[in-house]
């Protein structure tokens, strides 16, 4: 079983991550337009990109997509996330059975990801999985999708293109793909915005060149979903945007968050 280390981020219990999502959920419906919501939530999306700090601060923003994305129906869900812990060079997935989250587990595709270790020289490293990127997901997941079963991919070192080709692999298959990342870290809240408006753009207009001066944790995860996004003709939105300081205050040193789906 994958077991969570970081659950404190999400509250700990069921009924702190049921309260959370509750909560991101009210906000939306007291401030989205209802035809606007409507529009939005009718949407299918084959991808996300979502950020992954405590959901006290980032939680919203990934919310806001996992929402819109509960009407994609996948039979598995792949998130894909920087390793913070470990370097190393490639990708690796778990082959463990389960993974843990406080509403119940997910079964992990071990099948899926045998596939790709075989075809797509994906190696499986466990020790990397201990990784909050990923796990600050599962939460969501289970909520949204319920029995879904999940894939944890963790690259550290990692060729774009390569992992592209993984995206595409994933995207022709009923999976849903999570890139995990978020941007900027620790600037000022101006000097922030700005950093960040570069993978905005980047993302919204789908051009990688922009990520040139985008501060991103998971810009590896960004960049091969737009490229893949390109591959296949999919059309990119940003959901949200926003920073720590939108919750905290502290305007001198913030952390930037966005969400993002592919249609």
């Amino acid at each position: 079983m994958r077991v969570a280390v970081v659950k404190e981020w999400y509250g700990g219990s069921c009924e702190a991550v049921e309260k959370y999502i509750e909560h991101f959920n009210t906000i939306i419906d007291e401030n989205v337009d209802r035809q606007k919501a409507e529009e939005i939530f009718s949407l299918k999306p084959k991808a996300l990109i979502v950020p992954h700090a405590g959901w006290m601060y980032s939680g919203f923003t990934a919310n806001f997509a996992y929402r819109i994305a509960q009407n994609s129906k996948p039979e598995t869900v792949a998130v894909i996330g920087p390793s913070h812990k470990f370097a190393f060079e490639g990708i690796s997935v778990t082959l463990e059975e389960e993974y843990e989250t406080p509403c119940g587990n997910l079964k992990i595709d071990t099948a899926l990801s045998k596939d790709l270790i075989e075809n797509f020289g994906v190696q499986n490293l466990e020790h990397v999985h201990i990784e909050h990127s990923t796990e600050v997901q599962m939460p969501f997941i289970k909520h949204y999708f319920g029995d879904v079963k999940v894939m944890e991919l963790v690259y550290s070192n990692c060729d774009p293109a390569k992992l592209k080709n993984i995206i595409e692999y994933l995207l022709n298959k009923n999976v849903l793909v999570v890139i995990s990342s978020d941007l900027s870290h620790y600037y000022d809240l101006k000097t922030a915005n700005i950093l960040d408006y570069n993978c905005l753009d980047a993302v919204a207009n789908q051009d990688i060149s922009r990520l040139e001066k985008c501060e991103a944790c998971g810009k590896i995860g960004i960049e091969a979903m737009i490229l893949a996004s390109l591959e296949m003709n999919l059309a990119s939105f940003v959901v949200d945007y926003r920073t720590s300081a939108d919750v905290s205050g502290d305007e001198n040193q913030v952390v930037g968050y966005m969400s993002a789906v592919f249609i």
